[in-house]
């Protein structure tokens, strides 16, 4: 009997901290976009605006020799 003396405030505290953190959760906007990131998987890595990025990371330096010199 007296273990419930000490568990029944626990759970309360728990369930409290429990409550605030989904609050914060969705405050900060984890839950703004369910359906984006399971659907990206579908779709390919030939988008233009990513292949820009990519061209710009593997640019070659103008000190070598142009192809076939």
């Amino acid at each position: 009997m007296t273990a419930l003396y000490i568990l029944i405030p626990v759970a309360l505290l728990l369930a409290a901290f429990a409550v605030w953190l989904f609050f914060w959760a969705v405050d900060s906007g984890q839950y703004d976009d369910l359906d984006g990131p399971a659907h990206s998987i579908l779709f390919d890595d030939d988008d233009p605006r990513h292949q820009a990025g990519v061209q710009q990371a593997q640019k070659p330096d103008d000190k070598q020799d142009p192809p076939g010199a």
